[in-house]
């Protein structure tokens, strides 16, 4: 009689498990995939190798939301259980045992969006650093960094004005956002939503418009990317924004709307010559993070 074979039970994924509680926390596979750095294609492929893997479902999903099943409320509390233990375990024998403060500058754009997420996971990893924020216009960030009032900073640049000692992270094309089913692109002269001198999505917006011979005219005027949604979703102009904040009612617009081809932006980073340990340890994560993000949206 031939002895039973013994199948090895399948090993729970750490990144897996992670964008599982993002969902969860979250209520959205969109805002889910902006917390674990993935698109929201590569996330909803995860849940589902994770339910094909357990044979259950994990979430109901409809048009407007997501909710755990009964068996997702249980694999919730183990998946938190588990990447407790991972990071415990992680501090314990790997991160180095570094300590002290982080003077962090970034643009509000990326500040708001997506730095919270990369500063938890930080803190997670490196809980004897503490990161003191600042959030303003890049420009002001350059002069922060001259006057040694900062340890690190991002920016954002164009290919124009990526200056020595900048490295440059993460590049994303810019696009005309427009209201869904607006008309403010259609009026003459356009109306545009921007920001005032050393924007860096102003000065590639107003060259293509220079360049492409369209009459415009500066409509609405916000240093932060929630008043710039403000002005599109209420039909008052258009604008020019990364690629990746458009959802939900915002849409691109492009050539087949009259509107010119925009180019890409770049968030840089600029770290002080003489970087403390700490400073190091937070550069290297915010490189890493980028580096998975870009493979990420590659794949």
């Amino acid at each position: 009689m031939n002895a039973p074979v013994n199948h090895p039970v399948p090993l729970l994924e750490l990144d897996v498990l992670r964008t599982f509680v993002a969902i969860a926390e979250t209520g959205s596979f969109t805002a889910a995939s902006n917390a674990v750095f993935r698109t929201p294609s590569a996330v909803s492929m995860q849940i589902k190798k994770l339910e094909d893997m357990l044979g259950r479902s994990v979430f109901v999903r409809d048009a407007r939301s997501v909710s755990l099943t009964s068996d997702g409320e249980l694999l919730l509390s183990y998946a938190r259980r588990l990447l407790a233990l991972n990071r415990e375990a992680v501090s314990k024998f790997v991160m180095p045992d570094i300590s002290g403060i982080v003077r962090l500058g970034s643009p509000d754009d990326y500040g708001e969006r997506i730095l919270p997420n990369v500063l938890k996971r930080f803190a997670e990893t490196h809980p004897a650093i503490a990161v003191d924020v600042v959030i303003d216009q890049s420009f002001n960030l350059r002069k922060r960094m001259a006057n040694r009032q900062l340890d690190l900073t991002l920016l954002t640049c164009t290919d124009d004005s990526a200056e020595n000692g900048v490295q440059i992270v993460y590049t994303e094309p810019i696009v005309w956002a427009g209201a869904k089913g607006g008309s403010a692109h259609l009026r003459e002269p356009l109306p545009l939503s921007i920001w005032e001198e050393g924007c860096a999505w102003r000065a590639g917006a107003l060259k293509a418009m220079e360049k492409d011979g369209r009459d415009y005219r500066i409509a609405y005027m916000s240093a932060h990317t929630a008043g710039q949604r403000a002005a599109i979703l209420s039909d008052l102009a258009i604008a020019p924004l990364p690629k990746s904040f458009l959802h939900g009612d915002l849409v691109e617009l492009g050539v087949k709307d009259g509107l010119p081809k925009l180019g890409n932006y770049h968030i840089g980073m600029v770290v002080a010559p003489d970087a403390s340990a700490p400073v190091k340890a937070a550069a290297d994560h915010i490189r890493s993070t980028f580096d998975a993000f870009v493979e990420d949206n590659r794949a």
